[in-house]
């Protein structure tokens, strides 16, 4: 068939390229020249199949449409080379030995060499700089049919293509001339400067040196590691190993002069608990803190909400339900414990309920004790939460009680000992027992009176010190009020220290035994020596008085003792010397042998010495006002020693609160015996204590309330004005008596002393002379005195003017 519209070119061209200048080129096989309107027009030739070639016998291509249609054929279709992948082409540039087409002349874009006739393979590859041909647009320019390289097209119909080879490359098409565009010549790329790198040797040496100081490092802190350092780092390794546990030595025991506790160490123990195994989550009950606590609480003396509270924490694993229980405390909890499980075990296994005591515990530790509770509880003194000593004996003696303290040192792992890696052990060393020379009995009689004579009176405060005159031993040393050291979270904290060691007061008129002392050992005066005391003495700028108003009286010295005359002491301590001054400094040293002004020597935390100022600073009224007990000031235990000086013949001893010792050997040892020191001579302490007998026996003595039936009593009354220790102004009176008995043969020295009593009587003799007989009766039965043989003598107490 033939176009309507003739021929556009003229006859098909060769091999692979298109008939036709507006044509892609006929495919293998086509016939008639000029068929440029359809992709084939005639029947396919026989032969081998080339590439993109339908088979022989295959039907007839349809006649072409047309002009303006597409043309309809069958859409040839190349076969893929075998064994290779057919690559991208670049277009040949036109060159010597390039083929054209027979009929246009136009130069032939295929290989560069003469093309393969039909039926024969190709001789050489293709181009890779041949030129891809660009798709066609729709409904532009029709192209050839593709035809597998080394096919010829022809004129004739009837030629068969012979089979491509796996060789061959698909032909480039030709590009309409009309719509090729016009190529230039494209300007020479820029060439890329060839970046050369360096020698890598300086590199890899500087690399290699780093690491080998890297490794020097490395192996240095080894050396350091394992040789310079190796001890310390052991130790350190030792330290996280090996773990120390301290082993608390036992406190020593304080006992009296016979060997009863006063104050001990046993065991105790903190009652414990870990709420969470309480958990309802764990012990399958709900209200188990409450039950715990329920059961607790009438054997802890504990408030059984505030059990329960703490209880009720399962997030903690530790809390302290009760401090310092005693071993028969964690005994009865673990009866009780025992008694749920044994009930829980009789029931069915279905009806068995936990026991809610599962998570009780107890830390067991010392616990210092004081049996007697508040007896001696001011010389005890009491130990803090630390256990060691916060006041009184236990404070002062606190390094020889403490004893030393052992380690135990044991590996583990795990925070677990390990029992096959052996222990180191230093045992601790106990404390040292101290036996005081206080005498249980006497101190509870004395601690008894007075207390109940503090509160009788209404008094802010008393003691009582029972001395043995002899040796200077304490028997008692008793304060009121007092407190139990065994819990002091309730004590009154005034009442925590020894007030009979602390307390410096003025003595009032029990000192006025001093000044007879000095007056008699002088030799200035005698017991028998008139004095008229008026009912006023006038004195530097001021007027001076007794404690009652009374007319003149004619006293002998004895009777100015046995009256407690204030200006009868004034008169005769004015004969020591030729001055005022010169007395002053007489009576002075003998107030500095009795003790005043000095500490006792007993060591005792807080102890004051008292007041005592030397004789030039002594002010106008303190000259006058010293000799019968006011402008000075001492504590009961310097007052004490004062009396039991005169009582043991004029020597002084001093007191003493420790007979002896005894060490973790189990060895006594003795206390070191008290320094003595002469202060007047035995004639005039013999004298003095008879003197001392008119205050008591006379019947215008002031100490008639201190009798003893069976002994003869030597004492003295004294009322002072007191010193408030708040404002520092005078308020109130002291009350205090002071004696020994048997008064022919002392053996015990008494004396006591109430602060500010405002109920009832205020004068010593009515305050404390009934204190006074008390204790000192007791305690003479207690040691087995027996009682006076004679008649005391009767020393004239007044005289008559003008006989």
């Amino acid at each position: 068939m033939t176009d309507p519209k003739g021929p556009r070119s003229g006859s098909s061209g060769s091999s692979g390229s298109g008939s036709g200048s507006g044509s892609r080129g006929s495919g293998p096989g086509t016939s008639g020249p000029g068929a440029s309107g359809s992709r084939a027009s005639g029947p396919r030739a026989s032969g081998p199949k080339a590439p993109g070639a339908k088979a022989a016998g295959a039907k007839p291509p349809a006649p072409s449409r047309t002009t303006g249609s597409k043309p309809t054929g069958s859409k040839p279709t190349g076969s893929k080379p075998t064994g290779s992948k057919p690559t991208p082409q670049t277009p040949r540039k036109t060159g010597s030995g390039s083929g054209t087409s027979p009929s246009s002349g136009t130069p032939s874009r295929t290989g560069s060499g003469p093309r393969s006739a039909p039926g024969s393979k190709a001789t050489s590859p293709p181009d890779p700089r041949r030129r891809v041909p660009r798709p066609t647009p729709a409904g532009g320019r029709t192209g050839q049919a593709r035809g597998g390289p080394g096919q010829s097209g022809g004129s004739g119909g009837g030629s068969r293509p012979q089979r491509a080879t796996a060789q061959s490359r698909p032909t480039a098409q030709k590009r309409p001339a009309s719509a090729r565009p016009t190529t230039t010549k494209r300007a020479p790329r820029p060439r890329t400067p060839t970046l050369r790198l360096g020698s890598p040797r300086p590199r890899l040496r500087l690399v290699s040196l780093g690491l080998a100081l890297i490794l020097l490092v490395f192996v240095v802190r080894l050396f350091q590691v394992q040789a310079v350092d190796a001890g310390a780092y052991a130790a350190k390794a030792n330290v996280n190993r090996y773990v120390p546990v301290k082993l608390a030595a036992e406190r020593g025991a304080i006992t009296d002069r016979d060997g009863v506790d006063l104050a001990t160490t046993v065991d105790a123990y903190d009652i414990t608990a870990d709420p969470s195994l309480l958990a309802p989550d764990k012990i399958k009950i709900q209200d188990a803190p409450r039950q715990a606590a329920a059961l607790l609480a009438p054997i802890l003396h504990e408030d059984r909400a505030a059990l329960a509270k703490k209880l009720a924490t399962p997030g903690s694993r530790y809390v302290r339900l009760s401090r310092q229980q005693t071993p028969q405390v964690w005994k009865q909890i673990k009866d009780l414990r025992k008694q749920l499980d044994a009930k829980a075990a009789k029931q069915p296994r279905s009806e068995r309920r936990p026991n809610v005591l599962v998570g009780i515990f107890a830390d067991k530790h010392s616990k210092r004790v004081y049996p007697n509770k508040d007896l001696a509880s001011g010389v005890l003194g009491f130990v803090n939460s630390e256990g060691r000593g916060g006041g009184g004996l236990e404070a002062r003696l606190d390094r020889q009680l403490a004893g030393k303290d052992g380690k135990l040192v044991y590996a583990q792992s795990g925070g677990r000992r390990v029992p096959t890696a052996g222990a180191q052990e230093h045992p601790a060393v106990p404390g040292t027992d101290v036996e005081l020379t206080l005498d249980r009995d006497i101190q509870w009689m004395a601690q008894q009176a007075i207390t109940k004579q503090v509160a009788a009176s209404q008094a802010d405060r008393g003691y009582v010190v029972v001395q043995d005159t002899k040796t200077g031993e304490i028997l008692a040393l008793a304060n009121a009020p007092g407190f139990d050291p065994n819990d002091i979270s309730k004590a009154d904290p005034e009442a925590l220290g020894n007030a009979a060691l602390t307390d410096a007061f003025e003595p009032g008129s029990t000192s006025k035994l001093m000044s007879m002392a000095a007056v008699l050992e002088e030799g200035v005066a005698t017991p028998a020596t008139r004095v008229t005391v008026p009912n006023r003495l006038h004195r530097g700028d001021r007027n001076f008085a007794d404690d009652i108003d009374h007319p003149t009286w004619h006293l002998t010295l004895n009777g100015v003792l046995a009256k407690s005359s204030n200006i009868g002491t004034i008169l005769a301590t004015e004969q020591l010397g030729r001055t005022r001054q010169e007395a002053n400094r007489v009576l002075h040293s003998y107030l500095r042998k009795f003790g005043l002004g000095q500490p006792t020597g007993l060591g005792f935390p807080g102890e004051t010495p008292g007041l005592l100022a030397p004789p030039q600073k002594w002010s106008t009224s303190q000259q006058y006002t010293i000799p019968f007990g006011q402008g000075l000031s001492l504590n009961a235990v310097q007052a004490a020693s004062v009396y039991s000086a005169i009582a043991n013949g004029g020597e002084r001893i001093a007191p003493t609160l420790i007979r002896g010792t005894t060490g973790p050997d189990g060895r006594y040892r003795p206390a070191p015996q008290p320094p003595k020191s002469r202060v007047v001579s035995e004639k005039t302490a013999r004298t003095l204590a008879t003197m001392l007998e008119s205050v008591v026996d006379d019947k215008e003595g002031t100490g008639a309330k201190a009798k003893i039936d069976g002994y003869r009593v030597g004492g003295k009354t004294g009322t002072s004005n007191r010193v408030d220790p708040k404002t520092g102004r005078y308020h109130g009176y002291t009350a205090s008596f002071a004696g020994f008995a048997p008064a022919d043969q002392p053996r015990i020295t008494v004396y006591c002393a109430v602060q500010n009593p405002t109920r009832g009587s205020y004068f010593g003799g009515q305050v404390c002379g009934p204190i006074y007989q008390q204790v000192m009766e007791f305690a003479l039965k207690t040691l087995q005195v027996p009682p006076s043989g004679a008649q005391p003598p009767r020393l004239p107490v007044t005289f008559k003017p003008g006989e």
